[in-house]
């Protein structure tokens, strides 16, 4: 075979570092830019977060005319891909060449947007908790007995072995087994530690299942408690046929009519199940919205909240710095002077898109904003993406993770995005709008005879809504509504 050598032009699409970086920034969410951002500022010096200022923030509304960037910056189309890496070389060059400019040491004109992200007030919002555990409520209650020291080890242990809602984790056996070797103790022994552990407070604690549990609430209540007795028959021998609701068994059982059943069911309902969970400590996770919705003029309009979007703005000193020398040594103060510029247009442009995006979602679902979930429409992303001239996974970014605060609440953008069922008629009808039929439907129902799968299939189908028996057991099932048995009451 001969070897030669041949020139050959092929065009390849490539994403430039710019391009990658604003879709990275477009699918992070509202948590995840501002680490993005801390760590960027943290990693460039050219790049900076403004300080608060006093007053009002003014709502930007949505744009109508060009972004800053195109809007298609994000897409993933050969062609568009193509042409925004051309315009981003273009610019980048552009930005070498005019790096020592005025324009962006112009204090009244650097690149400022939003509003900042102070540090004060995340860590007066995150101060360590210094609630007492459930470990040590007890073992301040247990000092207070007279109880001899090797009793007093075993209720120790004991308490080491409860569950985070206060129940024995393990088999008496088992903790015999363990004990029986190092402190030599027989049964007597450890039912007398169980008993004292099971008279400290929470009422319930140390129970070894729910029966217990709740007995031992019932037991703790006033002597004059009424239906005190009846309630702790019931959850001592019955409490399997209250779980089914087969109120009829319970009535043969306990001798009684439906008001007094009715008077016993109350009272247990008022017990606690998880005598320990209040002890439980976890970190409470806020929703921060990324637009708020708000009527103007009789149309819904879309708002960014300034309150997450952070102020980034170039660096006043390194711009100085920059100005006033020139040369290859200062080259890598002026690539990060560039990189900073770039990563300010890149949230921004994120922003700008989340709020064209909210915008198209508000126009499109007007109806659920005057009505409710009845009035929601079926749409998918690529409706969106054809209003906007996006592409669709430009549009899924968008929505993945963004929240929306709406006069119905805190909704993310991926809610209004469902699937839809055809109607008798042949037009479509929403899931979430189906969903909140059944809701509808079960709150209206006479609570003697709670409606059936099989029943709401049948008055959905009355209104030309075609719905399967499984399809409406799967969205009952999804906002968390009971069978129908186990939503029987008296």
């Amino acid at each position: 075979m001969k070897h030669s050598l041949q020139l050959k032009l092929t065009q390849q699409l490539a994403l430039t570092p710019q391009l990658q970086q604003s879709i990275r920034l477009l699918q992070l969410s509202t948590l995840e830019l501002q680490q993005e951002i801390k760590q960027m500022v943290q990693d460039n010096p050219l790049l900076d977060i403004e300080e608060e200022e006093d007053g009002p923030h003014q709502e930007r509304e949505t744009l109508s005319g060009e972004d800053i960037n195109s809007p298609n910056a994000e897409t993933e189309t050969d062609e568009q891909i193509v042409s925004d890496n051309k315009s981003i070389d273009d610019e980048t060059a552009t930005d070498d060449q005019t790096a020592t400019d005025t324009d962006w040491q112009n204090e009244d004109r650097q690149e400022n947007y939003g509003k900042p992200h102070s540090d004060n007030q995340n860590e007066e919002r995150q101060i360590a908790s210094t609630e007492v555990s459930l470990s040590d409520h007890l073992t301040e209650q247990l000092a207070l007995l007279k109880l001899s020291v090797k009793d007093r080890q075993i209720v120790m242990y004991l308490i080491g072995n409860l569950d985070e809602d206060g129940f024995l984790k393990d088999e008496i056996n088992e903790l015999l087994d363990s004990l029986r070797t190092e402190m030599q103790i027989n049964q007597e022994e450890i039912d007398t530690a169980i008993r004292n552990l099971q008279k400290l407070r929470p009422a319930g604690v140390g129970a070894r299942n729910l029966s217990e549990c709740l007995e031992l609430q019932i037991l703790a209540m006033p002597e004059d408690t009424e239906h005190k007795l009846m309630a702790l028959t019931l959850v001592t021998n019955y409490l399997s046929d209250l779980a089914v609701r087969d109120y009829k068994k319970l009535k043969k059982r306990l001798g009684c009519d439906d008001n007094t059943l009715r008077n016993v069911q109350k009272l247990i309902q008022s017990l606690n199940p998880r005598p320990g969970a209040a002890f439980n400590v976890s970190e409470t996770r806020y929703i921060t919205p990324d637009v708020y919705v708000k009527k103007q003029n009789s149309k819904w309009k879309a708002f960014l909240n300034f309150d997450a979007k952070p102020k980034l703005k170039i660096n006043k000193m390194y711009a100085e710095i920059l100005q006033k020398n020139k040369g290859a040594k200062f080259q890598n103060i002026k690539d990060q002077l560039t990189d900073a510029k770039w990563f300010i247009k890149n949230v921004e442009q994120r922003y700008d898109t989340i709020l064209r995006v909210s915008q198209a979602i508000i126009d499109e679902q007007h109806n659920f904003f005057e009505h409710g979930d009845l009035g929601m429409r079926p749409m998918v992303l690529r409706e969106i993406a054809d209003k906007l001239d996006l592409h669709e996974s430009t549009i899924s970014r968008v929505t993945t993770h963004k929240y929306m605060m709406t006069p119905r609440g805190i909704l993310e953008l991926k809610y209004f995005f469902g699937s839809h069922v055809t109607t008798h008629s042949g037009s479509a009808y929403s899931s979430t709008a189906i969903r909140a039929l059944i809701k509808k439907i079960v709150e209206d129902e006479d609570k003697r005879k709670p409606t059936s799968d099989s029943q709401i299939s049948k008055l959905l189908s009355s209104q030309g809504i075609v719905v399967a028996r499984r399809t409406v057991a799967k969205y009952r099932e999804a906002l968390q509504i009971l069978p129908m048995n186990l939503r029987k009451d008296l």
